[in-house]
């Protein structure tokens, strides 16, 4: 599969809610977990009413008993606003697939996932688009259903768009739109990158660990079957535009995407991999777990 569907996006969001609770969270984090409600009584003041055996009395409400003359408890809910940007990455090298689909699909297939499952459970989720295409495809933060069909629909233009200037196209780097994307977050917010990172910009770890200090980062590594299991020796390559060559691997590909993982969540930046040919159904809990510790 070479097309990215916005209706196969829009249809993700039932594989995203299935055995999934709004109530419930994975809290665990990477790479276990276990469902289980949040903890705690939040914040932000709801309702008051009274006092009923097994409440706790931490949470009486001074004004309201002295008022009545009857015990009251005052209830809260949880006040956080989950500000997401998913950053999808188009770029030529990302036009690449061996089995299934390309690198980018799955890379869109996996936010969207993700996407889905933000805005059901109440947060807001925006979207920024790096490819070869000429002007960055960026929208802001927004909830609801409506803000992902947005969502689902700039990403299957922005990979159609991708797909006509790919031929002969080089890398962009990924610094400018890394820095656009931060700027859509507030203090606290949560970016999530879905690409394979080939030559993301000689600033860009730099920059990368700049916004981690501001946002939380979330890294979606996409790794092609061939990436991983490819066989020692030299494998010939055609390139769009008419290049041929060799390529020597020396079969080390799984345990050097394992490394890198590695290596970011030394820097504080969790992530997975995500195997482009295992396809929606196995990345729907990759995503619930992601989703828990956003």
């Amino acid at each position: 599969m070479i097309a990215l569907s916005g209706e196969a996006l829009m249809g993700l969001r039932h594989l995203a809610r299935r055995g999934a609770s709004p109530a419930t969270r994975t809290l665990a984090g990477l790479p276990g977990g276990i469902v289980t409600r949040r903890r705690g009584r939040g914040s932000e003041p709801e309702d008051v009413r009274l006092w009923a055996e097994g409440d706790d009395r931490r949470h009486i409400d001074r004004n309201a008993t002295a008022r009545t003359g009857q015990l009251h408890v005052r209830t809260h809910h949880d006040e956080r606003d989950r500000a997401v940007v998913l950053l999808a990455d188009f770029r030529p090298s990302m036009l690449f697939g061996t089995r299934r689909t390309l690198r980018a699909n799955a890379a869109a297939e996996a936010l969207a996932l993700l996407g889905w499952r933000i805005v059901a459970d109440g947060g807001r989720v925006g979207l920024a688009v790096a490819s070869a295409a000429g002007e960055p495809t960026v929208l802001r933060p927004a909830g609801g259903e409506r803000a992902m069909a947005a969502v689902t629909g700039a990403l299957a233009l922005a990979h159609a768009a991708a797909l006509e200037a790919a031929p002969g196209a080089a890398d962009p780097p990924l610094e400018p739109l890394l820095g656009i994307a931060a700027s859509l977050l507030p203090s606290g917010g949560h970016l999530v990158i879905g690409s394979a990172l080939d030559d993301p910009g000689p600033d860009f770890e730099r920059l990368l660990g700049l916004v981690a200090e501001r946002v939380s980062v979330r890294l979606i590594l996409v790794s092609d079957a061939f990436e991983r299991a490819r066989r020692p020796g030299f494998f010939p390559f055609a390139l769009s535009d008419g290049r041929r060559g060799s390529l020597r691997a020396d079969g080390s590909g799984g345990q050097a995407l394992d490394a890198r993982l590695a290596d970011y969540a030394a820097r504080g930046i969790a992530g997975l991999r995500l195997d482009v040919e295992a396809g929606p159904e196995a990345y729907a809990p990759l995503m619930e777990r992601l989703d828990a510790v956003l």
